[in-house]
């Protein structure tokens, strides 16, 4: 086996503990930035759902002014937007350079996009459930959680693996950019030293984390429709 591997991927052998550095630092960079835009996206969308016109809330000025700051955020690439947020970077991490300096860029540049789809998969639930709630005298708060976060949990899970999946393709980008992860050993390794079966397991690799972040969500979306 390990001469059938050496064969056919011969840098990738010489370079296995490479993989399992990078590995560890696209994950480090998921966890932490699923976990805080994950967060902060929830509370924004939520915001934006109730402060909207006609929303439980309603305040249509704070709700143009987040709005249009979410649209000219997520229009932003963000191969820029990592030249942008430069100098905040260094001024939080101290560096610009790896895959703690890259959660800074990530997390500002998620943030906005989850809060969106957060947003939609919340407008999705029944209106007049809302309105069966407000009869029936259930607070401001417990709207939001009993009908829009509960009601509203399947299209959330559903978002929330579309915006992992997007996650993993932002580490994948930063790292070409010097933030570590398997993204910086496809360029660094397997581009710039014309090492092929370096870029196309680091490749691979990114693409099952895909598939792994997919294949968990459609298995809890599909215990919360049988619940």
């Amino acid at each position: 086996m390990d001469a059938l591997l050496t064969r056919y991927i011969p840098n990738v052998v010489a370079s296995k503990d490479d993989f399992i550095i990078a590995t560890t630092q696209t994950l480090y960079m998921v966890f932490w930035t699923a976990l805080i835009a994950g967060i902060l996206g929830i509370i924004l969308g939520v915001l934006l759902v109730v402060i909207r016109p006609n929303g439980i809330l309603e305040n249509k000025v704070i709700y143009q002014v987040l709005d249009k700051a979410i649209n000219v955020v997520r229009s932003i690439p963000f191969i820029i937007l990592l030249a942008l947020l430069a100098v905040v970077t260094r001024f939080i991490v101290g560096t610009t350079i790896g895959e703690q300096a890259a959660l800074v860029p990530l997390i500002i540049g998620i943030i906005p996009f989850y809060a969106r789809q957060i947003e939609n998969a919340l407008l999705e639930v029944d209106h007049g459930v809302i309105e069966a709630a407000q009869a029936m005298g259930t607070s401001k708060f417990g709207i939001i959680v009993r009908i829009y976060l509960i009601e509203g949990l399947p299209s959330i899970v559903r978002v929330s693996a579309l915006t992992m999946i997007n996650v993993i393709g932002l580490t994948a980008m930063a790292g070409a950019v010097g933030a570590g992860g398997l993204g910086n050993l496809a360029i660094s390794r397997g581009y710039n030293r014309f090492q092929t079966d370096v870029t196309i397991v680091a490749t691979v690799l990114i693409l099952i984390l895909v598939f792994i972040s997919q294949f968990v969500s459609n298995v809890i979306i599909k215990k919360i429709s049988h619940a």
